[in-house]
């Protein structure tokens, strides 16, 4: 018989012989789902700091734009208040000006110094795309440009300048805007023989109609017209522009054409020095144009802007050299005023031109910065 085993030999059994441990499965995700819970944790935390920062960003934003506004009306009642303490004509709030109930549409500045019209989108549209097209033409980098690239963005902001000004004449002068009666005594005694608002008169030998207008209660002088969108007669009416917002007629007409022209002059130039550019890019790279795209797309978003400018202003100025040369306004033309008789105020083409252009222009019919006589009770 065998007896009991003594804790000696029980730990020789421990020591001589080696039990297996047998693996117990633990209930862990495998590796592959573990990693896309990580990234769909980091992928949230992203996400909450990009709103994060972008409200951050649009509050700033806001403020900033905030302060802008701001500073921009603090600035433009400094200037008004400085214009006129410099030339001692400072508002009187107990004195009703002309322009203050001038019964037509337009929008007056500096205390009725300045005349435009009821519109200003088309305006601040024709200013934005010109500024914006010579910033992009100013930016192009010195390897992409001939040496004398200094030379080259300098008249580029000459005319630039050039265009401004003129669009700022044109859009802020008084085009001719005829007085209207307050009174109703023309009205009454308007009809003729034959119960029509007519009269004629002779000009040059040529007899022309003077159509009354109802709304002015005036008989409108020859050439002129009641423009529908400032709501006034205007005398020697070509038309209302809404690329300007203002009507374009006699007083302003000079400045309008010196836009279109020197408009014109602007974007062929730009026009042809960034199609330079897009060639030399396309040389040195060896890309296509598509590939242009990708290096040099606001070149190429200044092409396509200004091909379709250049042939618009290019028709309008061929249109107003052909009226100039006539000495005929665009309304007439449309009209065809002259299709039967001779056009009376054709005096020939240089004297056409001397006119339009290098005559004096007629001052304002309207004082708008006059006091109104108010019947006292």
């Amino acid at each position: 018989m065998k007896g009991p085993l003594n804790i000696s030999q029980a730990e020789g059994i421990d020591d001589e012989e080696d039990f297996e441990m047998e693996p117990v499965a633990l209930p862990c995700p495998p590796p592959a789902q573990q990693s896309g819970h990580s990234l769909d944790r980091d992928n949230d935390t992203e996400k909450r700091t990009r709103v994060l920062l972008r409200s951050n960003v649009a509050m700033k934003l806001a403020r900033f734009m905030d302060t802008i506004r701001q500073s921009f009306v603090a600035v433009q009642t400094f200037a008004e208040d400085l214009w006129l303490r410099q030339y001692g004509c400072a508002g009187n709030p107990d004195i009703t000006r002309v322009y203050q109930v001038w019964p037509g549409n337009n929008v007056f500045f500096f205390h009725g110094r300045l005349i435009c019209g009821p519109d200003p989108r088309g305006l601040v549209l024709t200013t934005v795309s010109i500024i914006l097209s010579s910033w992009v033409f100013a930016m192009y980098r010195e390897d992409d440009l001939p040496q004398d690239s200094g030379l080259i963005t300098a008249f580029s902001l000459i005319l630039t300048v050039t265009v401004l000004v003129n669009l700022f004449l044109v859009s802020t002068i008084d085009p001719g805007i005829i007085p209207r009666n307050v009174g109703s005594c023309i009205e009454e005694t308007a009809g003729t023989s034959d119960g029509t608002r007519r009269m004629r008169v002779t000009v040059n030998g040529v007899e022309l109609k003077l159509k009354y207008c109802r709304i002015c209660k005036i008989f409108r002088p020859p050439r002129s017209c009641h423009c529908a969108i400032c709501d006034n007669c205007v005398e020697k009416f070509d038309h209302h522009c809404p690329w300007i917002g203002q009507c374009i007629a006699l007083r302003n007409y000079r400045f309008y054409l010196t836009f279109v022209i020197s408009a014109l002059i602007f974007f062929v130039y730009v026009f042809a020095f960034s199609c330079r550019r897009i060639h030399q890019r396309m040389l040195r790279t060896g890309t296509g144009f598509l590939g242009m795209l990708k290096n040099c797309p606001e070149t190429l978003a200044l092409v396509s802007f200004s091909f379709p400018t250049i042939l618009f202003l290019g028709g309008l100025t061929i249109l107003h050299v052909f009226l100039l040369a006539r000495n005929q306004t665009g309304y007439e033309n449309f009209r065809q005023s002259y299709m039967g008789s001779q056009n009376p105020f054709d005096r020939g083409m240089p004297s056409n031109i001397m006119e339009v252009l290098f005559e004096p222009s007629p001052p304002s019919r309207v004082d708008f910065r006059a006091e109104v006589m108010t019947p006292k009770g």
